[in-house]
C-alpha cells in the first residue's frame, strides 16, 4: 500500500497560526520535507514534534522527487512544508505534487496561512479577481515584459519583493503602470505588522527611501477595465512628453488610463 503526501501549511510569522490538524499530521508522518531543516526543526521543537527531516528546496527539488516518490511507493507517509505558508506558492513543491499525481499517489492538503491571501484581504483593494505574480524577474528586460503584460490587466496584482529592492521596485511600478493605488504589507502576523496604503507616490513618500525590514508583499490596483485605442493613447502620451515628461513614463501613464500596451505606446513615441 502506497503512502500519502501531505502538503502542510505552516505559520508565516505567528506560531499560534499552526493548526491542530497540521501539528497532528507532522507528528504522525514518517518523513518531513523542509525547505530549511534548521528553521523547520525549531518549529517542530516548539510543538514537541519529533520526525525525520530531509531538505527539499529549489536547488535539489528536481533531484529529490524520484527518491521521495519511491519512499511513498514503499508505504511511507510524507509531509511537505516550506519555510512559511503554503508549499508550492513561490516555494518548492509543484514538481513533487505533479509527480505524485502522475503516479497515482494520494496527495492531501492541510491548509494553512498564506501571505498572498493575507496581504490581499488587508490591502483594501478589490479581491473578486486577482493575479499572483510572485517575484518579478531580476533581468530588466524580462521584468519590463512582465510589467507590460500586466499594464492592461484589470485584476488586482499581488507581488513579492525583497526589502532591499522595495523602493526601486515601487518606482519602476509607477513608471510602467502609472501612479496606481497600492498596499505594502510588511511582517504579516508578526509583532511589527504594518500595511501602508495609498498611491505609489504616497507610499514612497512614507517609506522615505530608507531601508525596509521584514518580509514584504505588494498589492497593486488593476488597470481600468475599459480599453481605448492605441492612437488616442499615443496622442495623450505625446502631449505629456511636450510638457516635459519622459517618454517611458508618459507611455506607462497613458497605457494605464487607456488599457493598452505601454510598450506599444512607447514604440510609437520613439518610432
Amino acid at each position: 500500500m502506497t503512502g500519502t503526501l501531505f502538503v502542510v501549511g505552516t505559520p508565516i510569522g505567528n506560531l499560534g497560526d499552526l493548526s491542530e490538524r497540521a501539528r497532528a499530521t507532522l507528528a504522525r508522518v514518517d518523513l518531513i520535507l523542509a525547505e530549511d531543516t534548521r528553521r523547520t526543526g525549531r518549529l517542530l521543537q516548539t510543538f514537541d514534534v519529533h520526525a525525520k527531516l530531509i531538505s527539499f528546496f529549489e536547488g535539489n527539488e528536481e533531484r529529490r522527487v524520484g527518491e521521495i516518490v519511491a519512499a511513498l511507493r514503499e508505504g511511507h507517509d510524507v509531509a511537505l512544508v516550506s519555510d512559511a505558508g503554503m508549499p508550492g506558492v513561490s516555494d518548492p513543491g509543484f514538481r513533487l505534487v505533479r509527480a505524485c499525481a502522475e503516479e497515482g499517489i494520494a496527495v492531501r492538503v492541510v491548509p494553512g496561512p498564506s501571505a498572498v491571501l493575507a496581504a490581499l484581504v488587508v490591502s483594501g483593494l478589490p479581491t473578486d479577481r486577482f493575479v499572483f505574480e510572485g517575484f518579478l524577474p531580476r533581468r530588466a528586460g524580462e521584468r519590463r515584459d512582465r510589467l507590460d503584460a500586466l499594464a492592461s490587466d484589470p485584476r488586482t496584482i499581488v507581488l513579492f519583493e525583497s526589502p532591499a529592492r522595495l523602493v526601486a521596485h515601487l518606482k519602476e511600478l509607477r513608471e510602467w503602470l502609472g501612479d496606481r493605488r497600492i498596499a505594502v504589507a510588511r511582517e504579516l502576523t508578526k509583532l511589527h505588522e504594518e500595511t501602508i496604503r495609498g498611491t505609489i507616490s504616497d507610499v514612497l513618500g512614507r517609506l522615505g527611501g530608507g531601508p525596509v525590514r521584514g518580509e514584504v508583499v505588494v498589492v497593486v490596483e488593476g488597470a481600468a477595465p475599459t480599453a481605448g485605442s492605441v492612437e488616442d493613447a499615443v496622442d495623450d502620451a505625446r502631449s505629456l512628453v511636450e510638457r516635459g515628461m519622459r517618454k517611458r513614463e508618459a507611455a506607462a501613464e497613458v497605457a494605464r488610463r487607456h488599457g493598452v500596451s505601454a510598450n506599444e505606446v512607447y514604440r510609437a513615441l520613439v518610432g
